[in-house]
């Protein structure tokens, strides 16, 4: 297992800053809207979400993705949601980073973090966050994902968690229909998304970005 954790700066008090990839955790706009939009939207959820759905994510981080998702959900679930970390932030800069949005209810992620529990029930979630490099830890994944949130630090700041063949695992582990969003609409992902089986689309991205993709498994 991996111990390492974030290594951080903060921006405007509130906004963490990896600074092994100097890149944010969130949008220096609005983290909640971004995520509604990208991840949620770009995947058709709440909508799809149904009992023993599915989301697989690249890139835990602060955790505001689950959150985010499980504000949304309400009543439709029980839910699985498997992350994939290989820096986990220590509880103090999740406390932190969360405390930015005092409208989702953190204190049950923050006491489950705490207790050094990465598998748990969260709401209408069973969560498991896999702390390691992604590039070891998916190959050896035996689930398969109804929606993928590619959530990594920026392509051109960390290349290793966008790699063809990270893509073709990810694709390896998406059920047929399965769907994918991310923030980024390089070149290079999409191709390597598209080799991994999905079709991939240019949607508009969120606030001063113009585009994200998004794509759907046949």
């Amino acid at each position: 297992m991996n111990d390492q954790h974030a290594q951080l700066d903060w921006r405007e008090g509130e906004i963490p800053i990896s600074t092994r990839f100097d890149d944010p955790y969130f949008s220096l706009e609005s983290g909640l809207e971004e995520t509604r939009h990208v991840f949620l939207r770009g995947n058709g959820l709440p909508e799809r979400a149904a009992p023993g759905f599915h989301i697989a994510e690249l890139g835990f981080g602060t955790g505001l993705n689950l959150l985010v998702t499980l504000d949304a959900l309400g009543a439709r679930g029980p839910i699985r949601y498997t992350s994939f970390e290989g820096f986990p932030m220590t509880v103090a800069d999740m406390t932190r980073a969360l405390g930015a949005f005092p409208m989702l209810d953190a204190i049950p992620l923050l006491d489950a973090w705490s207790s050094g529990a990465r598998q748990f029930r969260l709401g209408a979630a069973e969560v498991e966050v896999i702390i390691g490099d992604a590039r070891d830890t998916l190959p050896s994944w035996g689930g398969l994902a109804d929606a993928w949130y590619l959530d990594g630090f920026s392509p051109a700041k960390n290349p290793e968690l966008w790699s063809e063949s990270l893509m073709a695992e990810v694709g390896r582990h998406t059920a047929t229909g399965g769907t994918f969003a991310t923030y980024t609409a390089a070149g290079h992902v999409r191709r390597a998304l598209a080799a991994a089986g999905f079709t991939v689309q240019r949607s508009p991205g969120y606030g001063r970005k113009r585009h994200m993709s998004t794509g759907c498994k046949a």
